[in-house]
């Protein structure tokens, strides 16, 4: 059986990504270019900038995808794009282009779910059974989901307010340190063990939603007491925040954050008891501590663990590609007419 050639394309927020994917060949190209350095000055994504970055971008990422897996665009069979969910400027220009080039070529075109993606991001490298539980957590979306099978799978909970990405980008903001700030935050966690100074709210245990809003705020209200933080002027006092503060302050989140994530996971455990494996997928996935911890987790019950390598973590058109594969095996095509959803 020869299996179609899928090009995948990723534009749902500020990374310009393209792929090339065939089943029983795996991933033969995987293009990214990120926005980091064209956004970092501002603390966050500024989506007209991301937007106008496609643009610029997407034409040599695609180009490139190609060139490197050796594949011309006339042996592509599909194109699987980012339809939802996502920046609406960034997801047009990715949506525009993969139509142009479905509709010259008479290729099919399937539209995909960024967050299916990253749910079936793990199998890019692995054989994960079913059933398992899926924690996806990255700057935008902070989900739960019992996986059935492929294109079967339902959220059992998710972020209310704030993703887990986006509480250390917030808090890294407030303390003056750079963006992303999940990896700085890490970094200097490190550098104090992993200790729980502080030891911050972890809200409600006995459901499958998340909130990260509150501990933003518990973190901000007690730099407040300590006299480091100016509610009204909206200022920090930077002679009183000192290395070893902010030390504490990274630490006492990332555990936090790392014990919310295991608090939910034995939940699930305990009404999903026949569970084969737990994933962790986003770019949350990419923070070592929380990783180890979830995979201990999954030992500790003698289940498997599976987390994508870092450049499946993070967004990339290979997941829309394998997701494009099996939606294509399953006859879940697009139309030209494709549109945000």
């Amino acid at each position: 059986m020869k299996y179609p050639v899928i090009l995948g394309i990723e534009t749902s927020c500020d990374e310009t990504a393209a792929a090339v994917y065939q089943k029983d060949r795996g991933v033969l190209s995987n293009q990214i270019f990120s926005q980091i350095n064209l956004h970092k000055i501002y603390g966050g994504v500024v989506p007209e900038i991301a937007s106008r970055s496609h643009i610029e971008k997407i034409r040599p990422i695609v180009e490139n995808a190609l060139k490197t897996s050796q594949i011309t665009l006339q042996d592509i069979d599909i194109i699987a794009v980012t339809q939802k969910p996502g920046l609406p400027g960034s997801l047009l220009i990715g949506i525009g282009f993969a139509k142009t080039i479905a509709w010259a070529l008479k290729k099919p075109i399937i539209g995909i779910n960024h967050l299916e993606g990253h749910i079936f991001s793990s199998f890019l490298e692995n054989q994960v059974p079913f059933p398992h539980i899926c924690l996806t957590a990255s700057g935008g979306h902070t989900s739960l989901y019992l996986v059935h099978d492929f294109s079967n799978y339902e959220e059992l909970g998710h972020t209310l307010d704030d993703a887990a990405g986006e509480a250390f980008d917030k808090i890294a903001k407030i303390l003056g340190l750079g963006y992303p700030g999940g990896p700085i935050l890490e970094k200097l966690a490190q550098e104090v063990a992993f200790k729980d100074f502080y030891h911050y709210p972890r809200g409600k245990t006995d459901s499958f939603y998340f909130s990260f809003s509150g501990l933003k705020t518990a973190v901000l209200y007690d730099l407040v007491n300590k006299n480091i933080y100016d509610l009204k002027t909206k200022t920090m006092h930077i002679d009183k925040l000192n290395h070893e503060l902010i030390q504490k302050v990274a630490s006492s989140l990332l555990v936090c954050i790392n014990d919310i994530f295991i608090t939910k996971l034995k939940l699930a455990l305990a009404y999903y008891p026949t569970i084969q494996a737990i994933t962790f997928v986003g770019g949350v996935a990419c923070n070592k501590f929380i990783k180890n911890n979830i995979k201990n987790f999954a030992q500790e019950h003698n289940i498997e663990f599976f987390s994508p390598s870092a450049q499946y973590c993070t967004d990339n058109a290979a997941m829309i590609a394998l997701v494009g594969s099996y939606k294509a095996q399953q006859g879940l095509f697009s139309d030209y007419k494709l549109d945000l959803a």
